[in-house]
């Protein structure tokens, strides 16, 4: 093993009583078949738990979605899911596990960097779920997901510049949905006012929902200010006691 073990199930938060299926979820394809001298046993690599890892963390994701946000229609909660097991963000998962240092690989992936390589990573994080599974049942699984790849940033974020946790990215959307399920007017953003030098500015945005809700946020653009202010939004019209105080308008 390239690297110790004990530190990837530390970071992990999860001690396997079977090591077996932990060193399986890291081994490449590429391994197997050089010690096989061909195509190796479908038991010798991570690719089977991979598969089933994929499975897992869909179920296990749209699952806590659902008791999270128990009153959000499906369309909101496909696209949360969507960027949860997206690879980008997974591969931000992957990451900060260290899981890239575990990997056993063959001899062709080690020399063209296969440790670092995205779909190699999210492979192997796939295969570490299914193992845990197997490991320690659904809810050593649930433990982990929520750990993991639930509650941690949203590593598309800042390739997408649009700095909002948590996975949700786009509120905009999310605050229209809202507005419309409520009976209330499409949310309406006004730039406020900008700050800074012209390499660096900070801009307010403020975002109205009819006559009596209104929210404001900053950001270094404003795409980024927009999604601030209609997270804010979207969070007081989320609150309880809220829609029936709209209704009542």
């Amino acid at each position: 093993m390239r690297a110790d073990l004990a530190s990837l199930e530390a970071r992990a938060g999860y001690r396997f009583s079977k090591p077996e299926l932990l060193r399986r979820a890291l081994t490449h394809s590429s391994l197997a078949n050089e010690i096989c001298a061909g195509p190796g046993s479908p038991l010798n690599d991570n690719e089977q738990l991979e598969f089933l890892g994929d499975s897992i963390l869909g179920f296990l994701v749209a699952e806590a979605l659902v008791s999270r946000y128990a009153e959000s229609r499906e369309g909101e909660l496909s696209r949360i899911k969507a960027h949860l097991v997206s690879a980008a963000h997974l591969h931000g998962v992957a990451r900060r596990l260290d899981i890239g240092s575990h990997l056993e690989l063959g001899r062709s992936e080690e020399m063209s960097g296969g440790r670092a390589k995205k779909t190699l990573l999210v492979d192997a994080l796939e295969a570490l779920i299914a193992a845990i599974y197997l490991d320690g049942g659904a809810e050593a699984a649930r433990a982990f997901i929520t750990a993991h790849v639930m509650d941690a940033p949203f590593a598309g974020d800042a390739d997408s510049d649009t700095d909002i946790q948590p996975a949700m990215k786009n509120f905009k959307s999310a605050l229209q949905e809202m507005a419309q399920s409520l009976k209330l007017p499409p949310p309406r953003y006004v730039i406020l006012r900008e700050r800074g030098p012209e390499h660096s500015k900070t801009f307010t945005v403020e975002v109205r929902v009819g006559k009596d809700h209104m929210a404001q946020a900053e950001g270094r653009t404003k795409k980024v200010a927009s999604q601030r202010a209609a997270r804010s939004m979207y969070d007081e019209l989320k609150e309880p006691g809220t829609a029936d105080s709209v209704a009542a308008e």
